[in-house]
């Protein structure tokens, strides 16, 4: 299975009396995610299960895509690790899952795939990181670590 991590784009500061859930993407935000989301267009498999959290500015990077995606309130920004790895069925489902979500979650469930442990992982705004669990080995490897402003320069 592969597991795509894609954290959502530069957003707004929150105001005094607005919910955290409901920051929208800045200007850069949204070419960012437009930027990425084409470029992830063209790389991903058919059959891949597009999951975000359902906080607006996942949303709002999740749509840059172009593809249907589902809202899962397990990829929120009150959840663990372990619930977004049982939310995409890691590592046993037939299909990949990308995941829209947030820091510190998506670095925790890097670290977690990766290392076995919770550890604090960065990734960057509008950053995606690919793993894949594929061979008789059974063991997870990074197969592509990509921010916004390197995809800016693939032509």
């Amino acid at each position: 299975m592969d597991l795509i991590l894609w954290r959502h784009a530069e957003a707004e500061p929150a105001g005094p009396d607005e919910p955290d859930a409901k920051r929208a993407l800045t200007a850069k935000g949204k070419r960012h995610a437009a930027r990425v989301g084409a470029w992830l267009y063209r790389q991903l498999p058919d059959d891949v299960r597009v999951l975000s959290s359902p906080a607006k500015r996942c949303v709002q990077t999740v749509e840059a895509l172009g593809r249907n995606y589902k809202l899962l309130e397990a990829l929120g920004t009150e959840s663990s690790a372990e619930a977004i790895l049982g939310a995409c069925g890691w590592p046993d489902h037939r299909q990949p899952a990308l995941v829209v979500g947030h820091q510190p979650l998506l670095g925790e469930v890097a670290s977690l795939v990766l290392c076995g442990a919770k550890q604090d992982w960065r990734i960057r705004k509008a950053g995606v990181l690919w793993i894949t669990h594929k061979g008789s080995d059974g063991v997870p490897y990074i197969k592509l670590v990509v921010g916004p402003d390197f995809i800016g320069q693939l032509r």
